[in-house]
């Protein structure tokens, strides 16, 4: 038995050690395109590693894929995210979850995890071949041939691990396959908004709670939001980016979001915050009190956004000025044009059409012998760790060679 892996990431790097674990006899090599193994992880989690999310039910985990929640459901029943917990601490890796579910390795350094995948494969005698790319697949009665640059290999089995790709281009030779591919699309994004060169002068800016809303849809999500040189961007904002990822891309991303600044629901209960506490500073600046907890620099740009001025007394304040602060606080409305990748960790919707793939065995449905994992698919989840759970679970899986 003689395994090509194609795709040195996280979900190539676990599909060959599930190999070598459960088939100790076979020849397993990872083929890599680039001259980098295991990049993403590096980057993953400002360079910590989101390795997993603190979920504890499978059920209640997969509501954070915006597709692929059905799929996933078979393969998180062999193997799902506490079996991740056990593989990595019983090689001697632990992990911590933060107050927000994800879930980093205590020395929070990818490196850690990289050493991990790295040292296994070695110990197992798995080959990586970097600088590999693969142009054709050629499927025989009994095996593979897989072609790059160098010339042509065969192999008995080969698990796909190439990760997701802007490009349609990208799949072409799966797709001569037999395998319908979804056209791929950007997911997990930054709003660039840069017709607001005053909220823009405000990077850095965040808070723990607000509210985003994309105008004209249901897609609206509450969350940390960072304010960036571009527009906006932190969980709220990447969430609703792998929400709305296919409908935005179908408005050439240009449309309108609506913000609540607030950590309160509702325009009502802002209101009932105002009033109530209104008495104990109702003499007081409005720019040196601010009962709603926001930065002091987003406080009085909201100010000057409906024409407050600094130097006014809360009681002071007419009607009309407190309803256009309580309406900018709840319903401020921003127009999006363009997106940024967030840092560098790209991650696509679209790709191998879930229905092509047993999620019990990821076993190709058009091809014998041949699997799936990872990105690839048409399976992407939201910022916070899922997305490494889809490449531990689906590369585990794989790995098996189960028919």
């Amino acid at each position: 038995m003689k395994v090509a892996v194609i795709g040195g990431g996280a979900a190539g790097f676990f599909a060959a050690l599930s190999c070598k674990a459960h088939h100790p006899g076979a020849t397993v090599e990872i083929l890599e395109a680039s001259g980098k193994t295991l990049s993403k992880v590096k980057v993953s989690g400002g360079g910590r590693c989101n390795v997993t999310n603190g979920c504890e039910s499978n059920a209640e985990f997969l509501k954070h894929y915006p597709r692929g929640t059905k799929p996933l459901k078979k393969t998180f029943s062999h193997f799902d995210r506490q079996s991740t917990i056990d593989w990595f601490e019983s090689r001697g890796v632990s992990l911590k979850t933060e107050s927000d579910g994800r879930m980093f390795p205590i020395t929070d350094d990818s490196q850690t995890i990289i050493d991990c995948l790295r040292t296994q494969c070695s110990q197992l005698g798995i080959v990586v071949r970097q600088n590999h790319r693969i142009t054709q697949l050629i499927s025989g009665e009994d095996d593979f041939r897989l072609v790059t640059k160098d010339g042509e290999t065969t192999y008995s089995h080969v698990i796909v691990a190439s990760g997701g790709s802007p490009k349609k281009e990208s799949y072409v030779w799966l797709e001569q396959l037999g395998h319908h591919i979804i056209d791929p699309v950007p997911s997990l994004f930054t709003f660039n908004i840069p017709n607001e060169r005053k909220l823009t002068q405000l990077p850095g800016t965040g808070l723990s709670k607000a509210t985003v809303k994309i105008q004209g849809t249901k897609l609206v999500v509450s969350g940390p939001l960072l304010i960036t040189h571009w527009g906006m961007s932190g969980p709220a904002v990447l969430k609703l980016s792998a929400w709305g990822a296919r409908s935005l891309y179908d408005r050439q991303y240009d449309f309108s979001i609506q913000v609540n600044w607030t950590s309160w629901d509702n325009e009502e209960q802002v209101r009932e915050q105002l009033q109530s506490s209104l008495a104990s500073f109702e003499k007081k600046l409005v720019v040196n009190v601010n009962p709603f907890e926001l930065p002091k620099r987003l406080w009085i740009y909201l100010l000057d956004r409906v024409e407050i001025e600094e130097t006014k007394r809360w009681n002071e304040l007419g009607k009309k000025e407190r309803n256009r602060l309580i309406n900018v606080l709840c319903n401020d409305t921003y127009s999006v044009q363009g997106k940024t990748t967030f840092k560098e960790e790209f991650v696509t919707c679209g790709g191998v059409d879930n229905a092509d793939v047993d999620f019990n065995t990821m076993k190709s449905r058009k091809v014998p012998g041949l699997y799936f994992a990872g990105e690839v698919l048409n399976v992407d989840g939201i910022t916070g760790g899922f997305n490494f759970q889809a490449a531990w679970s689906t590369g585990f899986v794989a790995g098996k060679l189960g028919e």
